[in-house]
């Protein structure tokens, strides 16, 4: 969920022989980058970000990026509120981009907390009412492993795994300005390169953003969407399980194959790395014009970037003390999760952080889910059937927040450097991004936990993956012999099925792929119904005909569009939760059911 910027790949030659250039442009301290005035902006749009995060976490369990939505915002407030100061008067400085960097850094790394603190699904999974919808005669869900969410505890839990994850790759930051800069070049090459590859295209093309953006899942998923209502409402007992266990299997498929597609992808870049770049025309051209435009635009930003230095003693001596924290705090807050386990996660975390934020930066496609479904796995079969539930639920809340917020970071560090913005101005930012979210995301939680009956299959939050969550943890500590009657069966054949429809995306053209539905999408409705596929469809027909009406202008808006209903939809959350908490009903109530004849 990093803040992502895109630039201009080829610069024509009137571009770069005309014109001061970013060379000339004067660039502020980092100190000078962070400003009040971004940091109560910062604060106002996490919270905002916030609670639509949790919305689409408690109702579709989809998160789409909103960092476009949050630069958007984030401009227009302070370039608002800076004009408006200068027409009464008063003198105000300049709003520069690294400014507005650092806002959207602050926003993302706060709003990323209400996704990786698992409000959604590990954390939610531990509660009462989770573990009287499996069921409390069901093999391996006992009493025991219940933790109702409380401000308290949320909150130190947070404080405790969240700011790790910043530490364990900042050594890293040089790389990583060198490896983006490699794929602006390998961008414009002319030649084959992973990111004309089929299997990345899907992946990186602006229309495919668009539709997740704007709809959340595909065409071909709103056909699954509808299909599962009957299926879903139609069952119960052990027959119920075997769906969610379908649903498991299906995003356990998708997410195995992604990792290891990133992790094979990242392989093969670091192993190419070098010969691609000397073989790009526009390298050589570059290398031979040394007072090209360019070059000097290359050569400050990687001034600028490296200028401000974090001290590797700095980010390693913060890596063990965090961790010595969490490992004593820990084992406090979910006593089932001994402090050596925590500490084993911390010995391998910065490796898996690191696979997870060099396969973001390839793809701009995060799986810190999928790292933390293994954490659990590993840890609930550990522990065993005395706490191996609560122990793999917090495991995995562990392992996400690290390889979650590492990945953000490399982000940033991305964003910085494009936008001449100091690297040590980016860390400091999503620090305090950081320790917004560690506060904003629980009470923003809070707020739909006291005003809604969260995770009932009746109501609007109905927490689709809390359900999922614990069956897997309960299935990491119960192994097969306890599952329902044909179920392993099933769950394999979805999860092979998982693994053919990713490998039939990527291995198919774009204009065929973008209707081959989404496993993990396609899990979903296992569990809730197509509720939502209704909202989805119409946002698919209108950009349909949107695009059929004007492409480039639906390619360039629609975007903008999809973050504006986003926000819209999130922010009648707070008054309708403020209705719901003083209990006033609404004056009219419309129901649709089966007539009497049927």
């Amino acid at each position: 969920m990093g803040t992502e910027i895109s630039e201009p790949l080829i610069l024509d030659k009137e571009s770069i022989d005309d014109g001061a250039g970013i060379e000339s442009e004067l660039v502020p301290e980092w100190k000078d980058q962070i400003t009040i005035r971004g940091l109560v902006v910062s604060a106002l749009l996490g919270t905002l970000f916030c609670i639509i995060t949790h919305k689409l976490n408690l109702t579709v369990g989809i998160i789409p990026s909103l960092n476009v939505g949050a630069g958007l915002l984030g401009f227009f407030f302070v370039k608002s509120w800076t004009g408006f100061l200068t027409k009464l008067g008063f003198q105000v400085s300049p709003f520069t981009k690294q400014e507005n960097t650092v806002i959207q850094t602050c926003v993302v790394a706060c709003y990323g907390l209400a996704f990786s603190g698992g409000f959604g699904s590990y954390m939610i999974a531990m509660d009462e009412r989770t573990y009287q919808l499996i069921g409390a005669d069901y093999p391996g869900n006992r009493a025991e492993d219940i933790k109702n969410p409380g401000l308290g505890w949320m909150t130190g839990f947070l404080f405790v795994v969240s700011f790790l994850g910043l530490f364990s790759l900042t050594p890293l930051r040089k790389s990583t300005a060198q490896f983006f800069l490699g794929l602006s070049y390998r961008g414009v090459s002319s030649g084959p390169s992973f990111l004309h590859m089929p299997v990345i295209g899907t992946l990186l093309a602006w229309k495919a953003i668009i539709l997740k953006v704007f709809m959340g899942i595909r065409y071909s998923e709103i056909f699954y969407a509808f299909a599962s209502v009957t299926v879903v409402k139609s069952f119960d007992g052990s027959v119920r399980h075997l769906l969610v266990f379908i649903a498991i299997a299906l995003i356990l498929g998708d997410g195995l194959y992604n990792l290891i597609k990133i992790i094979y992808i990242s392989a093969k870049e670091v192993c190419n790395k070098s010969t691609k770049q000397s073989k790009l025309p526009i390298v050589n051209e570059v290398i031979d014009n040394e007072s090209s435009k360019v070059l000097a635009e290359q050569r400050k930003r990687d001034d600028i970037f490296l200028k401000d230095r974090i001290p590797t003693w700095f980010a390693a001596s913060g890596y063990v003390a965090l961790a010595a924290i969490s490992t004593a705090t820990i084992p406090i807050i979910f006593p089932p999760l001994k402090w050596y386990l925590v500490l084993v996660s911390y010995i391998i975390a910065p490796a898996l952080a690191f696979c997870n934020s060099y396969g973001t930066g390839l793809t701009d496609w995060n799986l810190s889910s999928t790292y933390g479904k293994i954490g659990l796995f590993i840890i609930a079969s550990l522990v065993g059937s005395d706490g191996g539930v609560m122990a793999g639920l917090a495991a995995c809340g562990v392992m996400m927040s690290i390889v979650s917020t590492a990945a953000d970071l490399m982000q940033d560090f991305k964003t910085g450097y494009l936008t001449l913005s100091s690297a040590k101005s980016m860390f400091v930012s999503q620090l305090l991004g950081t320790a917004m979210g560690c506060v904003i995301a629980p009470l923003t939680f809070w707020m739909f936990w006291t005003a809604f009956e969260v995770g009932s299959p009746d109501g609007p939050y109905k927490a689709p993956y809390a359900v999922i969550f614990r069956e897997m943890a309960i299935l990491g500590i119960e192994g097969f012999s306890e599952l329902p009657k044909h179920c392993l069966a099933l769950c394999f054949g979805f999860f092979i099925g998982a693994v053919l429809v990713n490998l039939l995306r990527d291995v198919t053209p774009k204009e065929i792929s973008q209707f081959i539905p989404i496993p993990m999408a396609m899990a979903v409705p296992f569990y809730i119904g197509a509720y939502f596929a209704v909202d989805m469809f119409v946002g698919t027909v209108i950009l349909f005909i949107w695009e059929r009406i004007n492409q480039k202008e639906a390619e360039d808006y629609a975007g903008a569009v999809a973050s504006g209903l986003i926000c819209g939809d999130g922010i009648w959350t707070i008054p309708s939760a403020i209705l719901s908490i003083l209990r006033i009903n609404p004056p009219i109530c419309m129901y649709f059911g089966p007539s009497l004849s049927s």
